[in-house]
């Protein structure tokens, strides 16, 4: 009936079909669907892929498919807006299944990386692991360690790890730094060495650079088009960094953003020594990098005490600040910026709160309270916060009405918060890498679960709720030997025969 339209009837005029078309181009949903019901042409017109499949991308959905993937664009956003629904619905009621990524005993958690739902975990025994959350019957591959200096002996312990699209990083407590591609198997592709401790790892969110910071000095390094490995920069820095981070979608060689107690430098390799902000006395407690912009909190002291702690934005391109937000007696212990939306920061606080900054406005649109130590972990999209505190404690807060939805508590302080649309992972890190009472054998099983952190997996999308909804314990097969770790695998007697 489509092929046969010539001309629309507009009131008291006939139109072409085209012409139409691109009058009803400016309507929304709602205007459609009235038009839909003036006449058998209207409803035909009002119908048109082209102007479903315009209405679904500029709401969000499937911006990676072109209009000849989907017979019928109306029934396509129709799905995708019941499907964002349903995991809004489930977030708020915590409906959906938790896993817990666990390794084998007397390995203690030493830092925890995520991206896109694949987790990198590094521990004491000097092994880094990964899961890939996306499918919940992954086995998760141990990446192959650095052997020491005389190729025997106990690997040290995992001091960092970075995890991107591409490339995984760790850094090791003898200063060793090995780079694996997850394309490429589980042996390194890369390793340097530092003389020191590393005191900071940095990856770029898309790229291929890796800083690292390691007593007074700064080393990025970046393969070439060919995939060799060199040192792109060595920067010299006057005081012990305390934080680094890689600018993301930088063109041309790796920008560095580097807090060295209360200086912040901007580390290019044109210019080596650029100072983006130093104020004295005013050390920076937090820090966070976006593709243009860095925010950073300050402490102040003694003469200073008129100046509440604020967290400064930094233009990267301008070098200027754009604005300063908060007014807070506690110091701010964690900031997010570069998952946040357009024009909004999260940050917390050790004053137990966690605040929503609208940077246009340059002050406070949420501000909630619910920890009972300071909150370490943040991250939030349009309509919820996650916040993870000192105590183990993760909140799920709703934004707009500025109330907690629920909770979670582990032992160990939360060092990781990432969520995307349909998923959330939290990681308790101990603070004490060897605790009391355990032996110093690899191998000995007698370090009690409590002293090791945990990884949780949460999955709200009841795509996978057949099989999530049973236990991770009920999931194990009969051939794990191991008892002790509270794996026994005899849980459900017909799960795996």
């Amino acid at each position: 009936f489509q092929n046969e339209i010539n001309e629309v009837p507009f009131f008291d005029v006939q139109l072409p079909y085209e012409l139409a078309l691109k009058i009803f181009r400016y309507l929304d949903k709602a205007e459609l669907g009235r038009c839909a019901q003036v006449s058998r042409t209207w409803k035909v017109l009002a119908e048109d892929q082209v102007l479903w499949y315009r209405l679904c991308q500029e709401e969000g959905y499937l911006l990676d498919m072109s209009i000849s993937d989907h017979s019928c664009w109306k029934l396509a956003l129709k799905n995708c807006r019941a499907r964002e629904h349903m995991l809004k619905t489930n977030w708020k009621n915590r409906v959906g299944a938790v896993s817990q990524l666990r390794y084998e005993p007397g390995r203690v958690l030493c830092d925890v990386h995520c991206c896109d739902g694949v987790v990198m975990a590094g521990y004491t025994s000097g092994e880094v692991r990964l899961w890939d959350t996306r499918t919940w019957d992954y086995t998760a591959p141990v990446l192959a360690a650095v052997a020491g200096p005389g190729g025997a002996g106990a690997l040290p312990h995992v001091s960092f790890v970075r995890i991107n699209s591409s490339l995984a990083v760790a850094a090791y407590e003898d200063g060793s730094v090995s780079v694996w591609s997850l394309l490429l198997g589980q042996e390194p592709i890369h390793q340097f060495q530092h003389n020191q401790r590393i005191q900071a790892l940095a990856l770029a969110p898309g790229g291929a650079a890796v800083a690292t910071a390691s007593g007074f000095q700064v080393k990025v390094e970046s393969p070439d088009d060919k995939g060799f490995w060199h040192t792109l920069g060595t920067f010299e820095i006057q005081k012990l960094v305390n934080f680094l981070n890689l600018v993301p979608d930088v063109t041309g060689s790796p920008v560095a953003v580097a807090a060295a107690e209360d200086i912040v430098y901007l580390l290019k390799a044109e210019d080596p020594g650029k100072i983006l902000h130093s104020v004295y006395g005013q050390p920076v407690t937090c820090l966070d990098v976006a593709a243009h912009e860095a925010a950073f909190g300050i402490k102040t002291f003694g003469w200073l005490l008129n100046e509440p702690n604020q967290i400064l934005l930094y233009n990267l391109e301008t070098n200027q600040c754009v604005t300063k937000v908060g007014s807070s007696i506690g110091d701010f212990s964690c900031v997010n910026l570069h998952s946040s939306p357009p024009n909004m920061l999260v940050a917390g606080n050790k004053d137990r709160r966690v605040r929503v900054f609208d940077l246009r406005r340059g002050a406070a649109a949420c501000s909630v309270y619910g920890h009972q130590l300071g909150v370490s972990a943040v991250q939030m999209d349009e309509w919820k916060m996650v916040s993870g505190g000192q105590e183990g404690l993760v909140c799920v807060w709703d934004q707009r009405m500025g109330t907690k939805l629920w909770e979670m508590h582990a032992r160990h302080p939360v060092r990781l918060v990432w969520f995307n649309s349909h998923s959330l992972i939290t990681a308790n890190v101990p603070e004490e890498r060897n605790p009391r009472g355990s032996s110093i054998t690899d191998d000995d099983p007698s370090l009690h679960r409590k002293y090791r952190g945990v990884i949780y997996s949460y999955e709200f999308s009841v795509d996978q709720l057949a099989v999530d909804s049973v236990l991770p314990i009920c999931r194990s097969s009969y051939d794990e030997l191991t008892g002790y770790n509270y794996n026994i695998g005899l849980a459900v007697p017909y799960d795996s025969i």
